[in-house]
């Protein structure tokens, strides 16, 4: 189905751009290194299952939930496909 001036696979072009910059920001979140004994936000106790599990890990559970709520606030990808939103 032609489509204007966009290609037929510019859509599902724009849909895999938008899943890898999801991916490339998720693994930039992901933490690294050697994992902390201690939340450095509330300095609790970070126990050692969750070290183990999640390497370079740097809050507790509780912290890391507050961190997660925070960031899932925004979202800055479009996902309506309106035609204004793409002409901003």
């Amino acid at each position: 189905m032609a489509g204007g001036w966009a290609r037929d696979d510019a859509v599902q072009e724009q849909i895999e751009a938008s899943v890898e910059d999801a991916v490339a920001l998720a693994r930039s979140r992901m933490p690294s290194g050697q994992s902390r004994s201690h939340c450095e936000d509330c300095d609790e106790p970070i126990p050692e299952a969750r070290r183990s599990a999640v390497p370079g890990v740097r809050l507790c559970i509780t912290c890391q939930a507050g961190q997660d709520e925070k960031q899932a606030v925004f979202n800055g990808y479009n996902r309506r496909g309106s035609k204004d939103s793409q002409l901003r």
